[in-house]
């Protein structure tokens, strides 16, 4: 199977996700996932690896520990969800995207299993979109002489196709709502899901800043009779400081006389946080006898990046794409508008996701803005947006309508001036729709489309 046909065909199995109304009915475990994988010879232990879950900031701390462990000389895998703008981008090898070849024989490996399995009925059903590029990562990453992998979960954590690994840390970063129908309506309820990767034994490092979300790691991790690292109280931040949106700060631990100044450039606040779980995590793996300190977490760190995230692409006017797609992701992009941008005009460009909370988002977001253009990521689950204005028109102060995404951006940019600020936010679709666009145009930064 060439590459063009590996990805048409993982596109007749559907969404990602299915529709919030089908949850109650959709039917969730690790059967076979668990059943693919054993007939492939089990690639998920071939190497060892990291877990990671979490409603915000997992794929930014899975991409600061992959830098860490590739600044140590330690050759990786890395597994996030979604993809930008290729499906390559969710399997990394040494740091760069799988090939189309590599990825079109580990995926023809995979479905020729799958089709085996289900000629002798070991599986009821074809697995999923998700389960299958799961499959195909822990394929490659066997078959690739890498030291080490990391794995981002999907969604939730317990039933996630990506539990099928042991790890050797566990990560849970922050918790907020998001996918309630799957994950449940309380806090608690989405915490107990996340927390489904702790392994009995394991070593956990997390985020977690919710007293409700902290109770139910903590509570999990000790039946589990699992060592927990909460980076509160573990670390404390001394001499934070900002450059353009980019921290750096001095890392201390009480009772301890050793420090480690860490140098960030994936821009926004929160990061720190997240910068503080991979350098939790990277020490415990120290302590389990893999090659890392202190040196290569700092020069890690200071290398990694995350495209889409708070990622600037253009100077005058300021344009940055933000996949700010719940609330926990609204406050964060709104907490960094209150820092930086205090008495500047800012325009939004936003498309949401059926299933997100759109209403909520816009009220944290909308007030601030001077302008809204409401567009349409090019995805089936994506709200219309005429729909949209019907939900939110009543927290902008101006609002338009464009459904084309490139034509929202060349609207938007006949309404801002060189000083103002452009962000595209609300869904990692749009996010990458808009980046593909932008830089296939090559655009030098200051200029315009």
């Amino acid at each position: 199977m060439t590459y063009d046909e590996a990805v048409r065909y993982l596109l007749t199995l559907g969404k990602e996700l299915a529709a919030p109304q089908q949850a109650r009915v959709q039917k969730f475990d690790l059967a076979n996932i668990s059943i693919l994988s054993e007939s492939l010879g089990s690639p998920h232990r071939a190497v060892p690896c990291v877990h990671i879950a979490g409603t915000n900031g997992k794929g930014s701390t899975a991409a600061m520990l992959d830098s860490i462990l590739r600044a140590a000389g330690l050759r990786t895998g890395l597994y996030t969800s979604p993809h930008l703008e290729r499906i390559n981008e969710r399997i990394r090898i040494a740091g760069e995207e799988i090939s189309h070849s590599a990825f079109a024989e580990s995926f023809t490996r995979v479905e020729t299993q799958i089709e085996n399995l289900t000629a002798s009925g070991a599986l009821a059903a074809h697995p999923t979109f998700f389960e299958c590029l799961t499959a195909v990562a822990c394929v490659a990453f066997a078959g690739s002489d890498i030291d080490f992998a990391i794995y981002e979960v999907g969604m939730g954590g317990r039933l996630d196709a990506t539990n099928i690994v042991t790890p050797e840390v566990a990560v849970i970063t922050q918790i907020d709502f998001d996918h309630e129908a799957y994950l449940g309506h309380s806090i608690e309820q989405i915490a107990a899901e996340k927390a489904g990767i702790i392994k009995p034994g394991g070593w956990v490092v997390s985020s977690a800043e919710r007293p409700e979300a902290r109770a139910v790691i903590a509570r999990t991790a000790a039946a589990m009779d699992a060592r927990l690292v909460e980076i509160d109280g573990t670390f404390q931040l001394e001499n934070v400081r900002d450059a353009d949106g980019c921290y750096s700060a001095v890392v201390s631990q009480p009772h301890s006389t050793k420090k480690i100044a860490i140098d960030l450039q994936l821009p926004g606040r929160f990061q720190l946080r997240n910068a503080l779980a991979a350098l939790a995590a990277a020490r415990l793996l120290a302590q389990r006898g893999f090659p890392l300190n202190d040196d290569s977490i700092v020069r890690g760190l200071a290398a990694a990046r995350w495209p889409g995230r708070l990622e600037k692409l253009m100077e005058k006017p300021a344009l940055y794409l933000d996949g700010a797609h719940n609330p926990a992701g609204a406050r964060e992009l709104l907490s960094f508008w209150n820092d930086h941008f205090q008495g500047r005009k800012i325009f939004l460009i936003y498309g949401a996701m059926r299933d997100k909370a759109v209403d909520e988002i816009s009220g944290l977001l909308f007030p601030r803005v001077h302008t809204v253009i409401l567009t349409e990521p090019r995805q089936s689950r994506a709200i219309s947006a005429e729909a949209l204005r019907e939900m939110t028109h009543h927290h902008a102060q101006n609002l338009e309508i464009v459904s084309d995404p490139v034509q929202a951006l060349e609207r938007v940019f006949e309404l801002a001036h060189s000083d103002d600020v452009i962000f595209v936010t609300g869904s990692l679709y749009l996010v990458g729709d808009l980046r593909r666009f932008l830089l296939e145009r090559r655009l030098p930064a200051g200029s315009h489309i």
